[in-house]
């Protein structure tokens, strides 16, 4: 499957998608990447075209099956799935059905993702290290769980470990609640058991040990599928930072940025993750006989030398991939065919050095933010860094004096990505980039990768 003058076909829209889009833009046994619908950023990518969509959502069947039709019409030899939500509704399984490459679990792995209450079953019977959790259906039996977490006593004095409250479905980042109070941990369960804040998605709640620790994001390639022997292939880690503000504090947001590889994650602490975690996930993929030809995110927590898994994501993280993708030194088209073909004696080679990848975010992110901001650009200062920046919320437009030609459309608008000798390196690098950026209200965090 992989031949000169390969056609790519990428679906999302953010960040992500366009570091992909610029990665496999650079191989020269690509001719073209399509993506839908892309973003402002994609749009003026060299190789690259942006599919409309007219706004429609690809989780949706009618919508996949407008994109198989349209893979076909102009040639494509392979898709990307980029988001969760339309691996979640069986995409893959319908490219697959079609006679089509793609890159993505079907339906039924991609439950990993789709439902926390699943994955940590999955989890547990295939001896996958996590936290412990309980299950809960109906809102009086996890109202009593919480009341049994913060007893009187130990339990629920001040300072001692919180309660991690967890829905169930895909909540688009908003399904996690960390209570450090029965109050709080009430209200929670609540709003999404009862009040319905997150309709299907809440009805099923965990409820979850609270693991303290650095967390770590491992993305990997995944090549399985029944009766044959799967691989799992780690990439080089991350860390994210979810906190909207310095420090970890505020709100929790889709990803403030990232750095690659994570600080502190040992050769040891790798070579737990994999005895521990990897290698029974791919066991349990193996006797599940899922499909999964495509990535896996892995999100850790380390806590005593040890790795906990926290989740699944049965795709690409972003921001990580922002992060880890400009230290791949292998040919990204190369990969995703050898995804498709079996992974077998297939080795990747990374870059030395650090990538750091700070996000600029939309004044009142993750709240109500505004949009239709232009970009503006410094183009010679950029480019003396030698960053990268990647789309998310923008789309294209005037920019104005110095402009990008972008203007802002979401509330994570962008990721600068700077390549650097060690981690000092590229976070010099990143912020004097992103000070070479400006929106109005743009905001960010300015200690992404400073972590020791």
């Amino acid at each position: 499957m992989y031949t000169e003058h390969m056609r790519i076909l990428i679906i999302g829209s953010g960040g992500r998608e366009h570091a992909m889009a610029w990665k496999f833009a650079q191989s020269e046994k690509v001719e073209k990447v399509f993506i839908a619908p892309g973003n402002g950023g994609t749009a003026g990518e060299k190789h690259c075209e942006n599919v409309d969509l007219l706004g429609r959502d690809p989780a949706k069947p009618e919508i996949q099956e407008a994109l198989i039709r349209y893979a076909v019409k102009v040639g494509i030899d392979l898709s990307v799935i980029g988001p969760e939500a339309p691996l979640a509704s069986g995409i893959a399984d319908r490219f697959r059905s079609a006679g089509l490459a793609v890159l993505g679990p079907g339906a039924e792995a991609a439950r990993l993702e789709a439902s926390k209450d699943y994955a940590k079953s999955f989890m547990k019977k295939y001896g996958v290290r996590t936290a412990q959790s309980l299950s809960f259906t109906r809102a009086g039996d996890a109202l009593e769980g919480v009341r049994t977490h913060f007893k009187t006593g130990a339990a629920g004095r001040r300072g001692l470990p919180p309660l991690v409250i967890k829905a169930d479905g895909l909540a688009a980042g908003k399904g996690v609640v960390i209570a450090g109070d029965i109050t709080t941990a009430k209200k929670t369960v609540t709003a999404f058991m009862e009040e319905g804040l997150l309709g299907a998605a809440g009805k099923t709640l965990l409820l979850e040990e609270f693991l303290q620790g650095p967390e770590v994001s491992v993305l990997a390639a995944v090549s399985a599928g029944p009766g044959t022997k799967g691989i799992i292939l780690p990439f080089v880690s991350a860390r994210d930072h979810k906190r909207r503000l310095d420090n970890d504090e505020g709100p929790n947001t889709g990803g403030m940025g990232a750095i690659a590889p994570a600080p502190g994650f040992s050769g040891a602490l790798q070579r737990d993750f994999e005895e521990s975690i990897l290698t029974p996930t791919l066991a349990g993929i193996e006797a599940e006989g899922f499909t999964y030809r495509g990535f896996i995110f892995f999100g850790l927590v380390i806590r005593d030398t040890k790795c906990y898994l926290l989740e699944y994501n049965v795709r690409l993280g972003d921001p990580e991939t922002q992060a880890v993708l400009p230290l791949l030194d292998s040919d990204f088209a190369g990969l995703c065919a050898a995804v498709e073909g079996g992974l077998q004696n297939y080795r990747l080679s990374w870059k030395p050095g650090a990538v750091c990848a700070p996000v600029a975010v939309a004044s009142g992110y993750p709240g109500t933010y505004r949009t239709g901001d232009a970009i503006a650009f410094n183009e010679a200062v950029f480019a003396k860094t030698r960053a990268v920046l990647f789309a998310a919320g923008a789309v294209r437009g005037p920019g104005g004096p110095a402009g990008s030609g972008l203007r802002t459309a979401g509330g994570r608008v962008l990721t600068v990505a700077a390549h650097g000798s060690n981690r000092a390196d590229a976070r010099e690098r990143a912020y004097r980039a992103l000070g070479a950026v400006s929106f109005e209200g743009m905001a960010y965090r300015r200690d992404i990768g400073a972590d020791a």
